[in-house]
């Protein structure tokens, strides 16, 4: 066989996924040069995480185990979820991907688990919340005879400490939030993301329960219960709550919804708690107080010669479950109570990504009954494995701690070390990494255009596609770049049918067909399937409806949907409206009159909170109106103070050769530099976007103009690089810079 690594050069490793590392994973110094290589990073995971089998096994060959565990990485058969490759072997030490945290109902609390958030972001995780336990707002607080704000002030807090916990650049903090259906601020919950600038560090689901279902389906009214007493406080209807998730998800894909019963029917260890929430994608569903330890088999990488290569599947299962197992016993956990629940559960999740490029390998189209039928026997087969090795694990280092009282402890029965063992997740960076497709998605698009710094326009081609596309014949360049301006290759005659059945993207397959493949994948998955059911921007709310019947109907544990242009159509289209034709201007209309400065002006100056410092923004008037823009950065020099001048002089001429103020304001407002989220009260994106938050500013306060509304960046393009996001797993990713706004 081969070797992946040929003096320190990893084969197969594209300049995408180098670049990617560079940026995200590999250690770097103070000046952002990296200190090691990809092949470095590769060794420093391997032996760290080989190094458990001694606290086993004294006589163990640690040395053998991390070369094994080391070749499957840089084969890249299998990844660990991100932390694990950022951190392992390094002074942080912490592994895990995501974590759930109680949130009680008393102030103690509350701020409890805000530090305990701020705590696990700081360490690279991302956290899960119910807001179930909170009395509801307007409710009585006996200790103050007070009221109570309710769950949606409390999210807000925890969204703003997200906020302001910087993670050294590498992965930024990300949160789940729960509401119960039957909790009595259900529907403020569910319309909490209308404005898409609020909660930008959440993603919403409401938890629903089978009781809500049959009443959806008799259009019955059921009841509301306070937490605070668990008495019944009202009735709702039923279907009305219903198609209002579904009307807000049509509009912006939120809320998803997660099916609480079922989670809790597959719960293992149901003596120890019940199961309220789950990861920020919606994959892992966790005790208070858990942690998820996810990695994934590469499926493109398990097809030889035209057929699934299930002898080394089931090589590369077995040391992927050792591997998960040892992360445990390594992991450097955030919190004590985070320490003592995931090793007594002992849950890892093992899932699969390059599921899309296994199909299009062996001839399959991924919208096919056949194509179905082999996730469900490619997920059984993995799971029997995962249970087989985790099994054999327990002969030798025991059965997690609370085997005794679950779901295994039967007579007669073997015991297990591991109370789940699979999982599938979004797999984003890390399958840029692999050069693979994203968990069990289909491919996001077959070619793409994308801009980079020197403006110089790239088509990215998917690597099968050119591929087959030299070995029949019709690759050319501007075929290529055809398809990506097209958008699908189904419809394009110069491409053999055989190649255009098996090339589907997420917009040609129907939401029936995402959903038939999620489920399939959910029958043999312990955990859930994290997924997003692509529509068109043509979907309508009864497709929505359709699919979320359609999950429960199922058996899958939650969905999440994403209807094409529904969180970025102010970016992504111009807006312009058909006008009636007018007569040509003449010469002299046509020609624009700069006016001259008069010796004394009038101004107004504003203070702007931007990741760069404060940005003192100066307007000055003269009698016909808006005339210049100065711009002081609080701390002078350097890139940003010359940028912000530059950008003043530019609009102070566009406004003095008749430039309307509206029009400066639409072409600056929500360009993106640092965080999606935005800085200070104004949720400032970049100096630009403050240089337009202050025109605006001005232009309310002295009665110049309405205010011009901030188009949304939240989803659309990339905040970091302005390349092509993909929505997948209840997430969105950027396979160009590595951004995920999950991680």
């Amino acid at each position: 066989m081969k070797k992946a690594v040929e003096k320190g050069v990893i084969a197969g490793l594209s300049k995408n996924a180098q670049t990617v590392l560079e940026k995200r994973y590999l250690k770097r110094d103070t000046t952002g040069k990296p200190l090691e290589t990809p092949a470095d990073m590769f060794r420093r995971v391997a032996a760290t995480i080989a190094q458990a089998d001694a606290k086993f096994e004294p006589k163990a060959d640690v040395a053998a185990l991390s070369e094994k565990f080391y070749d499957f990485m840089t084969r890249f058969e299998f990844l660990p979820n991100s932390p694990t490759l950022m951190n392992a072997g390094r002074e942080l030490g912490q592994l895990s991907a995501c974590f759930v945290l109680p949130v009680g109902d008393s102030m103690e609390e509350i701020f409890e688990s805000v530090k305990h958030t701020a705590l696990i972001h700081k360490s690279g995780g991302g956290t899960g919340f119910s807001f179930s336990r909170l009395r509801p707002a307007n409710d009585v607080v006996m200790s103050t005879t007070g009221i109570s704000s309710g769950p949606l002030s409390f999210m807000k807090v925890f969204d703003v400490a997200t906020e302001t916990i910087k993670q050294g650049g590498t992965r930024r903090g990300a949160n789940m939030a729960i509401l119960r259906v039957d909790h009595p601020d259900i529907m403020d919950f569910i319309m909490c993301k209308a404005d898409q600038r609020l909660l930008n560090n959440f993603n919403i689901s409401v938890g629903i329960t089978e009781a809500f279902m049959k009443a959806v389906d008799a259009d019955t009214d059921y009841e509301i219960i306070n937490p605070r007493d668990k008495k019944p406080v009202g009735k709702l209807n039923a279907r009305k709550v219903f198609n209002r998730i579904v009307k807000q998800a049509w509009e912006n894909g939120e809320p998803g919804i997660i099916f609480l019963d079922r989670l809790n029917k597959d719960n293992p260890t149901p003596h120890i708690g019940e199961i309220e929430s789950t990861n920020p994608c919606g994959e892992q569903p966790l005790l208070p107080y858990e942690s998820c330890n996810l990695g994934s088999i590469n499926l493109g990488k398990m097809v030889s010669h035209g057929r699934v290569n299930w002898e080394r599947l089931k090589e590369v299962v077995h040391l992927a479950v050792h591997f998960l197992d040892n992360v445990i016993e390594v992991n450097n956990y955030p919190l004590p109570q985070i320490d003592e629940m995931t090793r007594s559960n002992r849950k890892i999740g093992l899932g699969v990504m390059g599921w899309a490029d296994m199909l299009i390998m062996l001839g399959i189209s991924y919208a096919s009954d056949d194509a179905v039928k082999l996730g469900e026997e490619v997920m059984k087969f993995i799971d029997d494995e995962a249970k087989a090795a985790s099994r054999a694990l327990s002969k030798v280092r025991g059965p997690f701690p609370n085997f005794k009282g679950s779901i295994y402890d039967r007579p007669g029965a073997e015991t297990i070390r591991n109370a789940t063992v699979t999982t599938i997740a979004p797999t984003g960076t890390i399958s840029i990494i692999a050069n693979a497709s994203s968990g069990v998605e289909p491919l996001f698009a077959v070619s793409f255009v994308r801009q980079v710094m020197d403006k110089n326009i790239l088509v990215e081609v998917n690597p099968l596609f050119e591929r087959m596309a030299k070995a029949e014949g019709f690759y050319s360049e501007e075929l290529m770049q055809r398809i990506a301006e097209h958008g699908t290759v189904q419809d394009i005659p110069e491409i053999p049918e055989g190649i255009r059945e098996i090339f589907v993207t997420a917009h040609d397959i129907t939401p029936e067909e995402h959903i038939a493949m999620q489920a399939a994948f959910q029958r043999y998955t312990d955990n859930a399937v994290s997924k997003t059911v692509n529509f068109p921007n043509t979907a309508t709310m009864e497709d929505v409806e359709q699919v979320y019947r359609l999950a429960y109907e199922t058996n899958c544990k939650g969905v999440t949907i994403y209807r094409d242009g529904s969180r970025d159509e102010q970016v992504l289209s111009t807006g312009k409206k058909e006008e009636p034709k007018a007569a040509a201007p003449t010469v002299e209309e046509k020609r624009a009159v700069k006016r001259e400065r008069p010796k004394a002006l009038k101004g107004w100056t504003y203070q702007m909170q931007t990741g760069c410092g404060p940005l003192y923004i100066t307007i000055n008037e003269d009698a016909s109106g808006l005339f210049e823009v100065f711009t002081t950065m609080g701390k002078a020099g350097g890139c940003a103070a010359s940028q912000c001048e530059a950008i003043g002089r530019m609009v102070s001429l566009a406004w003095r050769s008749g430039v309307q103020a509206r029009s400066v304001v639409k072409q600056l407002l929500g360009i993106s530099c640092h965080s999606p989220s935005g800085f200070g009260d104004n949720k400032v994106l970049s100096c630009s976007d403050a240089v337009a938050k202050a025109i605006q500013a001005h232009l309310a306060i002295t009665g110049h103009a309405e205010v011009v509304e901030a188009p949304t960046f939240e989803k659309g393009a990339c905040p970091e690089c302005g390349g092509v996001v993909e929505h997948e797993g209840g997430c969105a990713v950027c396979r160009v810079c590595g951004y995920s706004e999950c991680a």
